[in-house]
């Protein structure tokens, strides 16, 4: 079942279907082991699976999309975004030639959390030429046994090209678990339908065509380290001319550690969401006059962050939770002067 250790290139499909989707640049991801070819071939919904240094929480992720209820065919991408120990990639790979799933573990060495995307997606292209979505988790997170259906049942009618679903956060420390009101870890929908715009790659359904449209590389790289690649990908998808569906039942478990709860982490985090949001309006308008745009939205939000986080904090009951908009605030004007939040530098710690 295991492949010798290869240039994914090898195996990437006819050159006519790379150029097709913008894939003519050679591969920097390897195969470190995969199901044979012909239980794959026919292969509709692929699940991407980024994992670094979380072997035991990767296995949980992949024992519990083993458990999906609804008899669908569907394989797994993990994605090792470890390029020395690969202990992600060792474990994935005993798991694959347990028979726990089909599909691939892949090794892309390069650090960087829009490279393990990338890396990902373009395997899905290439290996699985039935492919019609690519789904997401990441190796913190359980997905209910019904989250696969209640995606592909969605998206067998509803008249859009990128779904998102919910994601519960399950704090390590149970005294904090008040914290799931906070903007940080609350999912932005509650309500199954359509929506103006995703904003995570946390927990998604995204059709071919999707992909096929926007290019290699579809998550831009500038993001790895500050996070928001999904964010500006779905940013271009909408202008793309595609549209958003919510899908409350596709339902996801996210383990968070104690640090995660920690007031300096909660406040960077949203720092950081402020940051991510200025960057993505400052590529879209580019030039001295949209930069002052963005600007004037920034210097906006933080006069109203006040009343907005008086109704928050009292609607919350936490005078944390009611800092929410200063932080994202202040993370959008400290971005104006070159200030990054690089909180995926070091994953292990994030």
């Amino acid at each position: 079942m295991a492949l010798t250790e290869q240039m994914a290139a090898e195996s990437g499909g006819s050159a006519q279907e790379r150029a097709t989707a913008g894939l003519d640049t050679p591969e920097r991801f390897i195969v470190h082991a995969a199901s044979p070819e012909t239980a794959l071939v026919a292969v509709e919904s692929v699940v991407c699976v980024p994992t670094f240094r979380r072997p035991d929480l990767l296995e949980a992720t992949l024992r519990s999309l083993s458990a999906q209820q609804g008899g669908h065919d569907f394989a797994i991408i993990v994605v090792e975004n470890e390029g020395d120990d690969r202990e992600g990639a060792i474990r994935a790979a005993a798991l694959l030639a347990a028979g726990l799933f089909k599909g691939l573990v892949v090794v892309e060495p390069r650090q960087g959390n829009c490279k393990a995307y990338n890396a990902a997606w373009r395997c899905a292209l290439t290996r699985f030429p039935a492919l019609e979505q690519v789904l997401g988790i990441d190796d913190d997170e359980r997905a209910d046994p019904l989250w696969l259906d209640a995606f592909l049942s969605a998206a067998k009618t509803a008249p859009a090209a990128l779904f998102g679903g919910s994601v519960t956060p399950e704090f390590e420390d149970a005294s904090r678990a008040w914290l799931t009101a906070h903007p940080v870890f609350r999912s932005h929908y509650q309500v199954s339908g359509p929506v103006p715009m995703l904003y995570s790659s946390a927990n998604y359904l995204i059709r071919r065509e999707v992909l096929e449209r926007l290019g290699y590389p579809f998550l831009n790289e500038e993001f790895d380290f500050t996070g928001g690649g999904d964010s500006d990908f779905f940013a271009r998808a909408k202008a793309s001319g595609f549209s958003f569906w919510w899908v409350q039942e596709a339902a996801q478990r996210e383990t968070m550690p104690a640090r995660r709860s920690e007031a300096g982490w909660i406040a960077a985090r949203a720092r950081r969401n402020g940051a991510i949001s200025a960057e993505i309006e400052r590529r879209r308008r580019p030039g001295p006059a949209g930069r002052l745009r963005v600007l004037a939205k920034s210097l906006a939000l933080l006069a109203a962050s006040l009343p907005r986080g008086l109704v928050l904090g009292l609607k919350t009951r936490s005078g944390l939770i009611g800092l929410y908009h200063a932080q994202v605030a202040v993370g959008r004007l400290l971005s104006e002067i070159g200030v990054r939040s690089e909180q995926y530098r070091k994953p292990e710690t994030n």
